[in-house]
This record gives C-alpha cells, sequence and structure tokens, in this order.
C-alpha cells in the first residue's frame, strides 16, 4: 500500500485487511492508547506550566514521582476507563490492577510505564510512554494480578510514543514495526517509517559508564573491546551513548542500529537488574525482536522470562543482533568458568580480569 498520508487508523484498518484474525477490538484499543499519549506530549509540552496542584509521593517503585509523572498516569487511566475492550490495567505508578469501569467484559490487559525516563524532564529531554498489551483469561470479569503475568512471548501488541522535538508512535502489533509522527496541525498520527528494520551489525553503544565498577566481567570484557577501537580487537571505532531515556535510546536503535545495556551488577544485590520486565522489558523487547534485533537478559532470552511479580526487575541487553548474540556468549563462557581475554592478532591476550 501507498504511505502516503497513512494515519493510524488507516494502517489499523488496513491490517485488519490484510489479516483478518486481526481483532478489531484490539485496533479500539490501541486507538485509545494513542489519545492518551496525545494528551501526554500535551502536558510535557507544557512543562511546569502543567505541574500546578499536582500532588506527588513516593511510587511503588521507591521513587519521587515527578508531577508530569501523576498527570501522565491520570491521563492513560481516564481514557482507558471508558475502553470496553480492557478488562484492568496496571501501571509502573501504582501497586496493583485497576479494573476498567466498563470493561467486565473486557478481552484485553493494558500494561504501561506512563512516563519512561522522566529524570529528564528537568534537563528538557526526550521522553515517552511504554505500553504493552495482554489477552486477559477466557472468562475473567477482574483484573487479578496474576492474570498479567504473562511471559513478553504471551503480547499481542506493544509500542512507546517519544516526547521530543517531534511527537512520535511505535507500534507493533507482531508483524514487523512502523513508526507514526503527530502532524500537530491536525491532531493526527501519520505513518512516516514503515517496516522499521535494526541493522545487524552497528559502531554504537549505550551503557551507564558511572556503574562500571559494579558490572560483571562478561560486560567489562564487552565495554573494553568497543572502548579499544580500531587498535583493539574488534578493529573499528565505537560510540558510546547514554540517555537515560529508554524510550529515546531504543528509537536510535530502530533508526541506526546499537546496543542498549542495563545489565545485571552487584550495586544493589536485592535487584537483580534495573529495568522492570513487564513495564519495560517485555514491550522493548518484543518491538527490537519484530525489528530484526535481539533482547537478552544476557543469560535468558527476555520475552522467555516468566514474570513472578508485577514490579519484577530484570538485566536488559537489546539492539542489533550480532552485538546482542557477542555478548551472551562472553555471558556463556564465564558462567562456564572460562577465563575472558581479549583474542586477536593485534592484542596478546589479556584477561579481564585485574588485580
Amino acid at each position: 500500500m501507498s504511505y502516503h498520508r497513512i494515519t493510524l487508523s488507516t494502517f489499523l484498518i488496513e491490517e485488519r485487511r490484510k489479516t483478518p484474525a486481526f481483532d478489531p477490538e484490539l485496533a479500539a484499543l490501541i486507538k485509545d492508547v494513542e489519545v492518551s499519549c496525545k494528551y501526554i506530549a500535551s502536558a510535557v509540552s507544557r512543562g511546569k506550566l502543567a505541574e500546578a496542584q499536582v500532588s506527588t509521593m513516593v511510587n511503588i517503585q521507591g521513587e519521587e514521582q515527578k508531577p508530569l509523572d501523576v498527570i501522565a498516569n491520570e491521563a492513560v487511566l481516564k481514557v482507558c476507563d471508558s475502553t470496553e475492550q480492557l478488562l484492568g490495567v496496571v501501571s509502573e505508578e501504582m501497586e496493583g490492577p485497576y479494573a476498567v469501569t466498563w470493561g467486565r467484559n473486557g478481552r484485553y490487559l493494558l500494561v504501561y510505564d506512563p512516563l519512561d525516563g522522566s529524570s529528564n524532564l528537568d534537563v528538557n529531554l526526550t521522553v515517552g510512554t511504554i505500553f504493552s498489551v495482554l489477552r486477559a483469561p477466557e472468562g475473567a470479569k477482574e483484573p487479578k494480578a496474576e492474570y498479567f503475568l504473562q511471559p513478553g512471548t504471551a503480547q499481542v501488541a506493544a509500542g512507546f510514543s517519544l516526547y521530543g522535538p517531534s511527537v512520535m508512535l511505535i507500534l507493533t502489533v507482531g508483524r514487523g514495526v512502523h513508526g507514526f509522527t503527530l502532524d500537530r496541525e491536525v491532531g493526527t498520527f501519520i505513518l512516516t517509517h514503515p517496516d522499521m528494520r535494526i541493522p545487524e551489525e552497528t559502531r554504537e553503544f549505550a551503557i551507564n559508564a558511572s556503574n562500571e565498577r559494579f558490572w560483571e566481567p562478561p560486560v567489562r570484557l564487552y565495554v573494553e573491546e568497543c572502548q579499544q577501537g580500531k587498535s583493539g580487537p574488534r578493529g573499528v571505532d565505537f560510540n558510546m551513548r547514554w540517555i537515560a531515556s529508554m524510550v529515546a535510546e531504543v528509537y536510535r536503535i530502530l533508526i541506526r542500529g546499537g546496543l542498549f545495556m542495563y545489565p545485571r551488577d552487584t550495586k544493589d544485590p536485592s535487584k537483580p537488574g534495573r529495568l522492570r520486565l513487564l513495564y519495560e522489558a517485555n514491550p522493548m523487547s518484543m518491538i527490537v525482536e519484530q525489528a530484526g534485533g535481539a533482547a537478552s537478559t544476557g543469560r535468558e532470552r527476555i520475552l522467555e522470562v516468566k514474570p513472578t511479580s508485577l514490579h519484577q526487575r530484570v538485566p536488559v541487553i537489546l539492539g542489533s543482533r550480532n552485538e546482542v548474540e557477542r555478548l551472551v556468549s562472553y555471558h556463556q563462557a564465564f558462567d562456564r568458568g572460562e577465563e575472558l581475554t581479549f583474542k586477536s592478532p593485534l592484542f596478546s591476550n589479556r584477561s579481564i580480569f585485574r588485580s
């Protein structure tokens, strides 16, 4: 089909036409998520002007909320509260499930992070909303917490929005990844990035280098190899990025490839990872895999991790397939007890373990 001025609504109609099994109720739900993203985009664009008379607190994650965290969460709840296709929702900002008022026969569950990267709001950098859609159990009449504890492979749709120089919505319904840009003049998302694909090779990676002293040896080896550039075992120069906003990091990977890492570390032994499995890791992993990339904890495919709690955290390594597989192989070697060393004709073998 032609991609000239195709709106999100038209795209979803085309999906139904091409795939008869595509549920019109899912399309309606995605349209409601689109509306909530528009409300959040408007609030984010107003910044401090939108924050008056908003009460904040420490959320279930133990993090101090920003006023726009609260505004974004309420925007999703208000729009979705009348969504008949939804049985219930869970949010990174709420302790447990929220039952949708008109959704007692709803067939779907919505999982979302209302405002990813909100620590960047003070410095006016890109933030966004991440969402995931699951099927509710047959005959369920209320959204019990255990209904949401489905592996990422069970997702029927996932996406994220970007609130930056332009407002974008990235979406997958299990048949590729497509990007839509908000035309502010008419208030409509237009298909601008059809069939997004992640290059298998990359010379760019993103990691929070301030945590280096807490990294496991496989991650230290990978990063040090990249930092050695042309004179090291990789033989090419790499760029290192860190935005502290997962939506911005993943979008960059969709556009030009790369690797995003928030790996397991020893900074807080009580937390096996930093990012939330349901709200961040699963939807982003579905998007990355649908675009030809890969996503792993370092030891397991993220989409196959069985959730045990609504706010479970996991390590995340995702992006260009070849780089993810390389880092996974380092974890496998480390777990087998092998010594991790540089191996290159340009390099003498040197262990990553240092005294």
